[in-house]
């Protein structure tokens, strides 16, 4: 199903690719959220600039990909949260970064601004009242009350508030709050060099490095219409997966150790720590930073690394099988997991959940295999689904998808193509040139959408990382569990706060 019963009549912008763009008015806008609302589309991305709003749509297997886009030379549109609640975070972003404000929004509190910004967003609005307090949602009951957790948790993770109320050990809602970590990324991006973009996209979440660095890289080389060399493709796929497997022994390691059984975490750590310092002997940094560019990748591969990694390869294969029977016949274990933070398979697709955690809820979506990029289309994987949706399902995502890995390293090494790995960009059109790229990293799809200025600067940037489509469902797998089972449900969603906090 294409999506021109929304853009029909619509004028397209010249110069967006791969997908097109088009301005579209208040019918068509709205006829938009009431296809998110019915499902018959779905949510990619929705953000804003100091004049307009863009919303990233797809059919729901991701064949048919636009942009529309709402110009508000008065700084207000009409709300697509108002029918599709999913955007409601994004709508409340697009406010604090932008002044651009939702009519009919239902709910106008602001989200990333906690009202200890020096200057207003945009210029336009005065600063937030820092002294006012954040209007939680209202929970009425007999015998409730409130768990109040974070910012500063007692871990080494990131700064996010979660309201607990419970009625005795029972979560009857948990509300988040998040923004703790904002760095002012697409202000950063604004009149920026490449090299300078690419740095910073690197560093929008540091786990999520090298995903990160080929969406960006990818929408740029749209933009331009730069075409990179199949070696890059291939290296950039190889860097990919070894950073998905880091991440996912990671997870699944810290997913046991929540529920109090070490022995999982010990040895998940101890290959995690093998794979990043193999990354490092053959990258020359852990996570690989930096080391995808637009162009290409700014390092190449000699016959000692080729050698490490496939020492690696094997080593993980030799040690998976003993780590997935100690997991399946630990009964313990299994009674915190299974059956524990259950999410829907219908809230999964409402919300355009991906990753592990979209694909342990039945919704088999995976950006490499569609829309798809190189080098993915000449290599073989399955996308891994599960349709329990509870924890024990999460990690069982996880442990499969770490065997396809491996599996595509495998081909990646057996057959790479040869010749150089970096071509210098081109020079985008007179007018400039717009770039949209969909990577799919460890926790799930990341989208950059790119506008090039005529000199080659960036213009205007916007990165959406999976997490927004999956803290708020996080919210509502908590319920009815015991406030003993969050830090299982959190870890086996383990979404980035830096990620969405921009």
């Amino acid at each position: 199903m294409s999506l021109t019963w929304i853009t029909g009549g619509s004028d397209k912008i010249e110069g967006c690719a791969p997908w097109p763009r088009f301005i579209v008015n208040d019918g068509a806008w709205l006829r938009a959220g009431d296809g998110l609302r019915d499902g018959r589309i779905a949510l990619l991305g929705f953000w804003g600039e100091r004049d307009a709003v863009h919303l990233a749509l797809s059919n729901p297997a991701l064949d048919t990909i636009s942009v529309i886009t709402r110009l508000c030379p008065d700084r207000r549109f009409p709300s697509i949260a108002a029918s599709f609640s999913p955007a409601s975070r994004l709508e409340r972003t697009i406010g604090d970064l932008w002044g651009v404000f939702a009519d009919g929004s239902p709910d106008p509190r602001p989200w990333l601004d906690h009202g200890c910004w020096p200057a207003a967003p945009a210029g336009v609005n005065p600063p937030r009242d820092a002294s006012a307090p954040y209007p939680f949602l209202a929970v009425e009951g007999e015998s409730l009350h409130q768990i109040p957790v974070g910012p500063v948790h007692a871990g080494i993770i990131e700064p996010g508030h979660f309201r607990f109320t419970a009625s005795g050990e029972t979560i009857v809602r948990l509300e988040e709050r998040l923004g703790y970590v904002h760095k002012g990324i697409e202000r950063l991006m604004q009149g920026a060099e490449i090299d300078t973009g690419a740095r910073l996209a690197g560093r929008i979440s540091g786990d999520s490095t090298v995903a990160y660095a080929i969406a960006f890289a990818r929408a740029v080389e749209s933009a331009s219409g730069t075409v990179v060399p199949p070696r890059a493709h291939w290296l950039r796929a190889l860097m990919a997966e070894m950073e998905r497997i880091a991440n996912h022994l990671g997870d699944v390691g810290a997913i046991c150790n929540d529920a109090a059984f070490a022995a999982m975490l010990a040895p998940c750590a101890v290959l995690r720590e093998h794979v990043l310092r193999t990354a490092g002997l053959c990258f020359g940094h852990r996570l690989m930073m930096d080391k995808v560019v637009p162009g290409g990748v700014a390092v190449d591969l000699g016959s000692d690394s080729i050698a490490a990694i496939k020492t690696l390869v094997s080593e993980i294969r030799q040690h998976l099988p003993d780590l997935i029977h100690l997991y399946d016949n630990t009964t313990s274990l299994q009674d915190r997991t299974v059956r524990t933070g259950v999410l829907r398979p219908d809230f999964a697709a409402f919300f355009g959940c991906g990753g592990p955690i979209g694909r342990a809820s039945g919704r088999a979506v995976d950006v490499r295999r569609r829309p798809g990029y190189p080098p993915y289309d000449e290599l073989s994987f399955d996308v891994i689904e599960r349709q329990d949706g509870d924890v024990n399902a999460r990690v069982w995502v996880r442990i499969e998808e770490i065997k396809q890995s491996l599996a595509l390293i495998s081909q990646i090494l057996s057959r790479p193509p040869v010749g150089k790995t970096m071509t210098a960009l081109a020079a985008p059109p007179a007018s400039g040139g717009e770039g949209l790229a969909l990577i799919e990293g460890f926790r799930g799809d990341i989208m950059v959408w790119v506008r090039l200025r005529a000199d080659g600067k960036i213009d205007r940037c916007h990165p959406r990382d999976p997490s927004w489509f999956q803290w708020p469902l996080l919210e509502a797998v908590i319920e009815g569990n015991i406030v003993a089972d969050f830090p299982l449900c959190n870890k086996s969603f383990n979404c980035s706060y830096c990620g969405h906090d921009l």
